[in-house]
């Protein structure tokens, strides 16, 4: 009995640490289907956050562009090490329980994130107002 036990154990353990969304995430403009950015999310005391990391070149985009249009503590700080995501959960199924912010229109949406169940690279990620959602698919391009 000990034996089964210890192995499920580990399979879950394994199931768990394969399931982590920490790392760095490749992101894709919703309009343009072009590359937009690199958010690394990461935890801290058990919490899930993430920031930008990376913005890809895009024509008319100012040098250092900054958040003019968030309306909290980010307001005019520069996109490059935005903290997006915030205070997000494990739930044993998704994370979720924090906010996410859209730099393009400062509007700070409820979030959850999960993997895709038939592809671990890809993280479905999806910001709600009220009954509204608009859903994502971020790359993974690394694991920590």
């Amino acid at each position: 009995m000990k034996i089964i036990l210890s192995s499920l154990f580990i399979i879950f353990s394994l199931s768990l640490y394969g399931q982590s969304c920490v790392g760095k995430w490749g992101t894709v403009d919703d309009k343009t289907k072009k590359k937009k950015s690199i958010v690394e999310l990461y935890k801290k005391d058990g919490k899930l956050y993430g920031k930008i990391i990376y913005l890809f070149p895009r024509e008319g985009r100012e040098p250092d562009p900054k958040c003019k249009k968030c309306t909290d503590d980010r307001k005019n700080m520069p996109l490059k090490g935005l903290q997006i995501v915030r205070n997000l959960t494990w739930n044993n199924k998704e994370w979720k329980g924090g906010t996410i912010v859209d730099p393009e229109n400062g509007k700070i949406y409820k979030v959850s994130m999960w993997l895709n169940p038939l592809n671990k690279d890809v993280l479905v990620v999806r910001g709600y107002i009220g009954p509204f959602y608009r859903t994502q698919s971020w790359v993974r391009l690394t694991k920590d």
